[in-house]
């Protein structure tokens, strides 16, 4: 059973117009990018992203770049789900970045991350002992085909927030 705040953010990121809004506001050259949620649930999410002039490469395919932005979200919705509203209060930050290509990325591309589960304890993990955790998430990016173009892993740092006084 989701938490109340995981409910709420769910509500939140996978509306439509909210979304494009918190793109926007918090990652204009993901939003720019057009980089989309697909789905979202406690343990998965996908995020999907389209090869067009924005996100082109002289390959005539998707610029890394792009795609780790959409790879990067994957796993970064699913750890901003488990922070959202959450007392005590915790941060989150990418350490680590490491890709392997494997196709040429054009169409639209999926990016799938499946570690919600592992996500959610480093979390929980982090507000009972207030010492920092972090986890490595796995994001696989499959073609329209469903061939896999690209897997990146994403080291997350959670610490837990000084309260302010």
């Amino acid at each position: 059973m989701p938490s109340t705040s995981v409910a709420a953010f769910k509500k939140v990121i996978t509306n439509p117009v909210k979304l494009k809004l918190f793109l926007f506001k918090n990652l204009p050259m993901a939003y720019l990018a057009g980089v989309r949620i697909k789905s979202l649930t406690e343990q998965e999410a996908q995020v999907t992203i389209e090869y067009g002039y924005l996100t082109k490469n002289p390959f005539k395919s998707i610029y890394f770049a792009c795609l780790s932005m959409a790879a990067e979200m994957a796993s970064g919705v699913l750890s901003m789900m488990y922070l959202y509203k959450a007392q005590p209060s915790v941060s989150m930050l990418v350490v680590s970045l490491e890709a392997e290509f494997t196709k040429k990325a054009v169409g639209t591309v999926t990016f799938t991350c499946a570690d919600g589960a592992a996500i959610a304890q480093a979390v929980h993990q982090t507000q009972q002992t207030g010492q920092g955790t972090s986890v490595q998430a796995l994001s696989i990016g499959r073609d329209e085909q469903g061939e896999e173009v690209a897997r990146f892993r994403i080291t997350w740092s959670f610490k837990a927030r000084t309260p302010r006084a």
